[in-house]
């Protein structure tokens, strides 16, 4: 029951909105704000003033794609400009589960094998395998080594906090995914035979992404090309345990999902970006359940 003491106290009642009551304070002025004044910050909330504030330091870079990608600091928007990129958090915390697993003696070796991407798994019509076409995705949960999943998980981390603010939690998400998907597919073109396993064809789909990104921003790309490139480079060095053709298929489809959210971003074209998207996850598993048996047959 509210009390007289309490009711007097402003600071039990939003700055902005004297009549609302509300116990969250602004975590940089500390005064009390309402839920329409709430903000999303890296921990707590911050007011309108503060986020008029916050936005003055912004960089020319980071005002330009917060206008074009949507991101207008609201409740319900991917995170605030800074703010923790919870889908590559969650990404890296259910990978590194999965390759917590498979250092378990005698249940690792199970782990690896139930989630890597083999080619025969998705050829029922030519192959003895189980159809199993979720081995197209689950592969990316997987890896070689420690230091395997160690340089994977890292290099998603550096792209994704600063990817998923600009494109959206579930935008991030479906390039992650369609990225993940490419590289399977390209395996399965190029190297039906050999078992792969890792997220690297999805970091290079998020790669991808941010070149086309930066270039639809005019932001200098030339850091990004300049380690594409390495990273290409070392999957054909000799005697490098490294797919290659998950790498190449992941930068492709990543890229080409940027390119669709690029022109793609009124809110108009909501259903025109879903559609596109769609057609392309359709069109790369009609490649991967037909063509390879055409290339194994021949």
């Amino acid at each position: 029951m509210t009390t007289p003491e309490f009711t007097a106290n402003r600071d039990n009642f939003c700055y902005r909105h004297p009549g609302r009551q509300s116990f969250v304070l602004c975590q940089r002025c500390m005064r009390t704000v309402c839920a329409e004044c709430q903000t999303p910050a890296p921990v707590g909330v911050i007011c309108p003033e503060c986020m008029k504030e916050q936005r003055k330091s912004e960089s020319p870079a980071q005002r330009r794609a917060r206008r074009q990608w949507g991101m207008r600091g609201r409740a319900g928007s991917a995170v605030a400009i800074g703010g923790t990129p919870i889908v590559t958090a969650v990404i890296i915390a259910v990978t590194v589960f999965v390759g917590l697993l498979q250092l378990i003696p005698g249940f690792g070796d199970l782990v690896t094998r139930a989630l890597w991407f083999y080619t025969p798994y998705v050829l029922p019509q030519i192959s003895l395998f189980p159809f199993e076409p979720w081995r197209l995705l689950t592969a990316a949960l997987v890896h070689g080594s420690v230091w395997h999943l160690g340089l994977n998980m890292l290099a998603l981390w550096m792209i994704g906090r600063s990817l998923e603010p600009m494109l959206g939690r579930a935008r991030f998400l479906t390039l992650y995914l369609i990225s993940a998907l490419g590289g399977s597919v390209a395996v399965a073109l190029l190297s039906p035979l050999t078992p792969v396993i890792g997220a690297s064809g999805a970091v290079f789909g998020l790669m991808g992404a941010l070149f086309v990104i930066g270039r639809h921003l005019g932001a200098n790309v030339t850091g990004i090309v300049v380690i594409l490139g390495i990273n290409l480079a070392l999957g054909f060095l000799p005697g490098a345990q490294i797919s290659w053709q998950a790498h190449v298929g992941g930068l492709v489809v990543g890229a080409l999902v940027a390119f669709i959210f690029a022109r793609t971003r009124k809110a108009s074209q909501k259903w025109v970006q879903i559609g596109m998207l769609a057609a392309l996850s359709v069109v790369l598993l009609l490649v991967v359940f037909f063509v390879p048996p055409l290339l194994l047959t021949a």
